[in-house]
């Protein structure tokens, strides 16, 4: 296993060596199995990349390199280096354990510093042959920390009064929640308008792809 970087440097460097490299490269230097594709390996090019770079949170709610209080991100992305889905964040829990304040959110921890990794996309490439581009190291500014902050207020409020039903994918600049599980038959206890808890479809934050879109932008 890779050694975690001791450095903020340490790790960039680490993760500008990959670039140009293949999926396929790398899991046969680390001894991954690769997947021609995805269907039923979802976050299998993250877990690889985390092996490859030294990250040592794991499935811990804390930074993947929580030494140096850094995030890491694999991002698919098209021909164009284009976003082509929303990234996923963290958990939004249902049952009245959602932080209070965006200062103490789990949102706002997991995205104070963001390595951000893109990997081509394509589902007409196998994943072997898809190569790694080049990192991006993102601390929020000031404006865009104001608009994730918006966002989570938004939806931390519709979750904190029970009105699940307004819980849409389509609402929130930058910050979206949507549904997350591995079928749609999967529950989680939620507490509704009027305090009582009922079942509903588990809930997760995550960035929209115009948001991500700006953040991976040369300049």
């Amino acid at each position: 296993m890779t050694q975690p970087p001791a450095t903020e440097a340490e790790l960039l460097h680490r993760a500008a060596a990959l670039a140009g490299r293949t999926l396929g490269e790398l899991a046969q230097e680390l001894h991954f199995q690769a997947p021609p594709d995805l269907r039923g390996h979802k976050g299998w090019v993250g877990h690889l990349l985390e092996a490859a770079l030294g990250a040592s949170a794991g499935s811990k709610a804390e930074p993947d390199f929580p030494h140096l209080g850094v995030e890491l991100k694999s991002v698919p992305v098209d021909a164009s280096g284009v976003p082509i889905e929303s990234t996923w964040v963290t958990v939004a829990p249902l049952d009245g354990t959602l932080e209070r304040t965006w200062e103490a959110s789990h949102v706002r921890a997991k995205l104070a510093a963001v390595l951000w990794v893109p990997v081509q996309g394509s589902r007409d490439l196998l994943v072997p042959l898809r190569k790694i581009g080049t990192p991006v190291l993102w601390r929020p500014n000031a404006e865009q920390e104001a608009l994730l902050r918006e966002d989570w207020e938004f939806h931390a409020e519709v979750i904190g009064l029970g009105e699940l039903w307004q819980l849409d994918a389509r609402k929130g600049e930058a910050l979206q929640v949507r549904p997350k599980g591995a079928r749609g038959s999967d529950r989680v206890w939620a507490t509704d308008s009027d305090g009582e808890r009922v079942a509903d479809t588990p809930r997760g934050f995550y960035l929209r792809r115009s948001f991500t879109r700006t953040l991976l932008a040369p300049g």
